[in-house]
């Protein structure tokens, strides 16, 4: 058959579970870390799931020695009963068929995050092998699976008074390029699970090292805002927390303003965050900025006649707040499940929050006042910063070329095409601009620290100079009323600075200010941190670069062995100590460079280390450094 033959014979069936591990991917996001740690939230929301529906009260992840996982859970158990259709057990049906479970049908899960019924058979087809047990009825029940294959029928065993399931897998090295699970990413997953969902005890226990935690929240999402809220200084305790069920949908909102400057609102629908908010974040905005409003005339805070109106960005200036709704049959919009579509979820959102929020202001008037107070330097805040941003449009109009004089800009003009970076100091600067591919690399070099703007208001930030200059230079504007992604000039932002504490700390800086204001450039993958060498080992006439420890131990390990030659070992501590043909062969060049793209697994995580960080709260910031420097390979002090 010739290649330009298309017949009956080109068509491929995948049987069972063979689409899976054909096309991974489609079904878990990727085949590298974030896919691997991905299999355990699908068996782990199977038993969120159960608890949800009222059965269970405890959920156990272990990470075995091998990084296998076990989860187990108190709940009903998976059924062990024959299906009536496909004539297997129960259990068998949920691991080794697509689209099958008891999410589907609402008499055993009003509420669920799974919906597709993929979870656990996609595990299951993604694991070298799988063993479930059960216990239900009075008995233990077994099933053992290959590569999602049944190796095992259901097995009847020894009489136990257990309740639940109990799910164990390897992921298949075949698969998978990288399959060591990290404990930290897995416990900030089941911390945020257990703070959802009140008085729900998660253990994970790490058997390599024998690291374990405990998560248990009496207080649910009111303890999630006082966590998020460590590296802050609040203007009211405790949170407000408002619970209630509107068109049968149970809503929990927890609410706390603090004296920083910027927003951090998190949403969830049936324990599934919301990144992209939905429904449920709308009706939130609109509630709070109606009852705020109407508190502040009703009580003569804001005068009648007065100009003054607080916009939905005024009122949540430095507020944290957590919205969590259980709704039964929810609109996701996308496989991703970032953006909650059901339009009945945002009048129960916007009726209960009206109501309860305003109910709470009255009874506590010294607390309302603070709020309104805060909002209205908001207000005269952001009106500083729209007379800020017409000065600056005014200035540009009127100058010739209206990019900043230091930014060395690129022949191209297609965003997908170029990228920028931003350089850490003068010196740096200057090579980077000698060195660089002038068709599609623009250099903009920084003088000094930018601003902290996680202590500092918008219309602070556009008196920064420096700040002013990135803001230009990226041409998307800044600010909810500005801020433009389409007007974006390159297709990359490259973080570039010195590898010692003063670039660290440059760094962090300017991670901040794009989380915190241009947090869409984030999102969507156009920020990046360039990686230049630790060490340039000369042997001899040949010279190498060496860009982790590791890799330096290696070569240099490599070298005696093979040559014994003189080596000469060189620690650079800033950019500037490379020549600009240096600086294009090991940090610029597309061909032989490694860049790290920033990205945000968890965004409560994120907020939280940019408030411990860069905050104003001390002892937060002393607590991670302690608990974090035994992580530290190299510090220039």
């Amino acid at each position: 058959m010739s290649p330009k033959d298309y017949t009956a014979q080109n068509i491929q069936v995948l049987k069972g579970l063979e689409a899976v591990r054909k096309r991974p991917a489609m079904y878990i996001g990727d085949v590298t870390s974030r896919g691997l740690h991905h299999l355990v939230y699908e068996i782990v929301d199977n038993s969120i799931d159960e608890a949800l529906a009222g059965f269970a009260t405890i959920i156990n992840v272990v990470i075995g020695k091998d990084n296998s996982i076990a989860v187990e859970d108190n709940g009903r158990g998976i059924p062990t009963d024959m299906h009536p259709v496909e004539k297997i057990p129960a259990v068998e049906v949920i691991m080794t068929v697509l689209h099958a479970g008891g999410k589907f049908d609402k008499s055993s899960y009003k509420v669920s995050g799974g919906l597709h019924g993929v979870g656990a058979s996609v595990v299951n087809a993604l694991s070298e092998w799988c063993h479930v047990e059960i216990y239900r009825e009075g008995f233990t029940y077994n099933q053992s699976y290959e590569r999602g294959i049944a190796k095992t029928k259901v097995e009847k065993g020894k009489a136990t008074s257990k309740q639940g399931t109990k799910v164990h897998f390897l992921p298949d090295n075949t698969i998978f390029k990288d399959t060591e699970y990290h404990f930290d990413i897995l416990a900030k997953r089941l911390k945020e699970l257990a703070f959802l969902n009140k008085n729900l005890e998660i253990n994970i226990l790490d058997e390599r090292d024998d690291h374990k935690e405990n998560y248990k929240y009496e207080g649910g999402i009111i303890e999630f805002v006082e966590y998020l809220d460590e590296g802050r200084s609040p203007i009211h305790k405790p949170p407000i927390y408002i619970e209630g069920i509107r068109e049968e949908i149970p809503v929990e909102i927890s609410l706390q303003y603090n004296s920083s400057y910027t927003e951090n609102i998190l949403s969830y629908c049936n324990n599934v965050n919301t990144v992209e908010g939905g429904s449920h974040l709308s009706g939130f905005k609109s509630a709070l900025t109606r009852s705020l409003n109407s508190y502040a005339q009703k009580n003569g805070i804001i005068k009648t006649g007065d100009k003054t109106t607080l916009s939905g960005e005024d009122v949540r200036e430095g507020l944290t707040a957590i919205i969590s709704v259980k709704v039964a049959e929810p609109q996701f919009e996308g496989q991703t499940k970032t953006k909650l579509g059901n339009s009945e979820v945002r009048g129960a959102v916007e009726s209960l929050l009206n109501e309860k929020l305003l109910d709470y202001l009255e009874m506590n008037p010294s607390i309302a006042r603070k709020i309104i107070e805060k909002s209205i330097q908001a207000a005269r805040a952001r009106e500083a910063a729209r007379n800020a941003r017409e000065l600056t449009r005014r200035k540009s109009a009127l100058e010739s070329n209206s990019l900043p004089g230091k930014l060395a800009d690129c022949s191209t003009n297609d965003p997908e095409e170029s990228e920028i970076y931003l350089v850490e100091g003068d010196s740096a600067g200057g090579s980077a601009k000698q060195g660089r591919d002038r068709r599609f690399q623009a250099i903009l070099p920084l003088k000094g620290k930018i601003l902290n703007v996680e202590k500092a208001r918008l219309d602070k930030l556009l008196s920064n100079d420096e700040i002013k200059t990135i803001i230009t230079a990226l041409g998307t504007g800044i600010g909810s009323e500005d801020f433009d992604i389409s007007k974006l000039r390159y297709g990359k932002i490259i973080l570039m600075t010195d590898a010692d504490v003063d670039g660290s700390h440059i760094r962090t800086l300017l991670l901040t200010f794009f989380y915190r204001y241009m947090n869409e450039l984030v999102q969507q993958g156009k920020v990046y941190i360039a990686q230049p060498p630790l060490y340039k080992i000369k042997n001899g006439k040949s010279e190498t670069y060496a860009y982790t420890e590791t890799e330096k131990d290696s070569l240099l390990q490599k070298i005696e062995e093979e040559e014994k030659r003189k080596i000469v070992l060189q620690r650079y501590k800033g950019l500037g100590e490379m020549n600009p043909e240096q600086l294009w062969t090991t940090t610029m060049d597309p061909e032989t460079r490694t860049i790290l793209k920033v990205s945000v697994e968890s965004a409560f995580d994120a907020d939280l280390i940019f408030t411990t960080l860069m905050g104003d709260e001390v002892e937060p910031r002393k607590k991670f450094i302690e608990e974090n420097a035994k992580y530290v390979k190299n510090l220039d002090v």
